[in-house]
């Protein structure tokens, strides 16, 4: 009885260490799950609170009076006078009348700073359209200085330095009672290009430029790495060439994606003279990089098939190529769709292949072909980052939040399109 009772003991003891250990494991998972949401919450949170204000715009509204004899401009149709005339003097004196207290010349200046360089412009570009406009007075919106923005939105945050003399913070303040500085959102940032000024920088021309580039990828990414997949699951006989092959593809997805575009650079730019920073070329390279990912997760897919399907097939007479086009390849696709959508999203995010190729360049128009200039949203996203400006931190922080909300969304649709289109078997 007692020999009975102690091993009962030692086995009770063993059960209880190591439901001890389940438990302790058990909660090292739980640890391990909420740091990972932690540091997940952490980062967005610090990319919102730096980006919110990016989708944002302060604006500055006057009364301008386009006074012909002040712009020394009888004829807006003229590209001499054009040339010769002072579009900012009509602006300078509808702030003034905001702040009558800007008498010399030195305020002027100061008040003159509260506007873009770009402010001139649009009162040219307006006369360029509207001739008739010449001698009225029209209410026009203009974007405000970057030093001005910051000011508006960020007066109270001590990360940003407020670059504004206390004369001209009291002139924004008063303008701000008046409504004539105002905030508002930002639809510049999704209806134009890249710009060296904040206030009129937008994401257009890179969207646009990311578009063009995985429509490429997609393109010779997809079909190329789904027959690859297929014949070397299918076709291809066992022996020393394909398992060189498939050890090869399996570390090419290794391969760190500067390397891509090296390879890019010596072969499509320097080799075959194809031209830089645009859409096809980044689209060849990307391809390359995306490829040994759709190969891999495609052969996952036809493998999960069960070999029932092709018994089948075959037993009422289908041939090879009819049991894989007709029955394994649609079962398969699913999780090939699923591979490729995930890898395009992680080549949607890739910067380091694209800086090399070119696609760094400063591009203010939107790209109209795959053989426009162009630069992507990673690419801005580093450009925007480097800069000095506070203005382009806010813009940089709001382009990671577009870029996230592109790679959230392929990423929801491969699960969806897994969840929707999946066979158990």
């Amino acid at each position: 009885m007692t020999d009975q009772r102690s091993q009962a003991e030692i086995v009770r003891n063993s059960l209880k260490h190591r439901y001890r250990k389940e438990r302790r494991f058990r909660l090292y998972g739980i640890l391990a799950i909420f740091i990972a949401l932690a540091s997940l919450f952490t980062l967005f949170a610090d990319i919102i609170s730096k980006g919110y204000t990016g989708f944002v715009k302060t604006t500055i509204t006057l009364d301008v009076t386009l006074d012909s004899e002040m712009m020394y401009l009888d004829d807006p149709t003229d590209e001499d006078q054009r040339s010769m005339a002072d579009f900012v003097a009509p602006i300078i004196a509808a702030l003034q009348e905001q702040v009558p207290e800007a008498n010399s010349a030195g305020e002027k200046r100061e008040l003159g700073r509260f506007l873009g360089t770009f402010a001139a412009s649009e009162v040219r570009d307006l006369l360029i359209k509207n001739p008739d406009l010449l001698n009225t007075t029209q209410t026009i919106e203009f974007p405000a200085h970057d030093r001005v923005s910051v000011y508006v939105k960020h007066a109270d945050n001590p990360r940003y330095s407020i670059q504004l003399s206390e004369q001209q913070q009291r002139w924004v303040d008063e303008l701000l009672e008046k409504g004539v500085i105002d905030t508002s959102f930002n639809d510049v940032l999704f209806s134009r290009g890249d710009s060296r000024e904040p206030a009129n920088a937008g994401v257009l021309g890179a969207i646009v430029g990311s578009l063009l580039t995985m429509l490429v990828t997609l393109a010779i990414s997809f079909p190329m790495g789904i027959a690859a997949a297929v014949y070397l699951e299918e076709f291809a006989p066992q022996n020393k060439l394909t398992d060189f092959i498939e050890v090869n593809i399996n570390n090419l997805a290794a391969v760190p994606s500067i390397i891509f575009g090296l390879l890019g650079l010596a072969v499509f730019i320097n080799l075959f003279g194809m031209p830089r920073s645009v859409p096809v070329v980044g689209g060849l390279v990307l391809s390359l990089m995306t490829l040994p990912t759709i190969i891999i997760s495609s052969r996952a897919a036809i493998k999960s098939v069960p070999p029932s399907v092709r018994e089948a097939a075959e037993g009422v007479g289908a041939s090879k190529m009819q049991v894989v086009l007709h029955h394994v390849v649609p079962l398969a696709m699913p999780g090939m769709l699923t591979g490729s959508i995930i890898g395009m999203a992680q080549a949607l995010g890739e910067t380091a292949p694209l800086l090399l190729i070119g696609m760094v360049a400063f591009i203010v128009d939107v790209p109209d072909g795959f053989f426009s200039s162009a630069t992507v949203l990673p690419v801005q996203v580093y450009l925007w980052a480097s800069s000095s400006e506070q203005g382009f931190v806010e813009l940089a922080s709001a382009a990671i939040m577009v870029l996230l909300t592109f790679m959230i969304s392929m990423n929801a649709l491969a699960i969806w399109l897994r969840k929707r289109l999946e066979r158990r078997w």
